[in-house]
């Protein structure tokens, strides 16, 4: 890896984190990245997986005043994201590359138009607070079975799963965006951290790749709770989903021409 390559995957990384603390769309920074750098879709998929993990802990870290008296909600809530980046890893490590290839292009093209048509975050919360008051015990199985299926999502590719886990949180469970936010950088860090410990010892991770990934997600997961209210986040998802769609079609080119 030159020292250009290097830089690029620091600076793509810190974007990557940046992004994925606050709107939930690192991988649709990162794996683009490391495809550029000519890994192949499944080792590019795993090693942005393994790489992931530090922009759990850094964005993690920096959410303690949102974590606050959310002890028994992060156990249920973390416990499902453990199991379901479990259940994604194993179906990636035995999924044919073939199959991987002609799949990621459609999951990127849906998660790219789910961001499109994503409704605001502060609507969204407005909304579950409403129907958290008038079903005040709508917090158990139901968000916890949905926190496990995105969960297998995240641990077999995750572009955009943090959008589909902080609109589940803000839709059922009431709480606020900072607060909704901060679990979902938790779960998914979870989720992350088991599949990333599967695919280092049984997948081909490029660990010369994932090196300056991680370093890039630690800076930007360690920064973007604390810009997360200075971005202009609805810009910000239109731009990487219109990128994202194209890079869809892109690798669909590629995959079924």
């Amino acid at each position: 890896m030159s020292v250009l390559e290097f830089a690029l995957l620091v600076l793509a990384g810190t974007g990557a984190g940046l992004t994925g603390s606050i709107a939930g769309l690192a991988s649709l920074i990162s794996y683009p990245a490391l495809l550029a750098t000519g890994l192949s879709p499944v080792s590019a998929n795993v090693t942005n997986t393994v790489a992931l993990v530090a922009n759990g802990v850094g964005s993690v870290s920096a959410s303690g005043p949102e974590l606050a008296g959310q002890r028994s909600r992060l156990l249920r809530l973390g416990g499902a994201g453990l199991a379901g980046g479990a259940v994604g890893a194993v179906l990636l490590l035995l999924t044919p590359s073939s199959a991987f290839e002609k799949v990621v292009p459609v999951l990127i093209a849906v998660a790219s138009a789910a961001i499109l048509v994503q409704r605001p975050a502060r609507e969204l919360a407005a909304q579950g607070a409403a129907e958290q008051a008038a079903h005040p015990h709508r917090d158990h199985w139901g968000v916890v079975l949905g926190t496990f299926a995105i969960s297998i999502y995240g641990g077999y590719f995750g572009a955009a799963a943090g959008v589909l886990m902080l609109a589940t949180f803000l839709l059922v469970l009431g709480v606020g965006v900072p607060q909704g936010n901060a679990l979902k950088n938790v779960v998914l860090g979870l989720a992350n951290s088991v599949a990333a410990i599967g695919y280092a010892l049984f997948a081909d991770v490029a660990w010369l790749a994932a090196l300056p990934l991680a370093i890039g997600f630690l800076i930007g997961g360690r920064l973007g709770p604390r810009v997360a209210r200075r971005v202009p986040q609805v810009l910000l998802r239109r731009v990487i989903a219109v990128a994202g769609l194209g890079l869809a079609v892109h690798l669909g080119l590629d995959a079924f021409g």
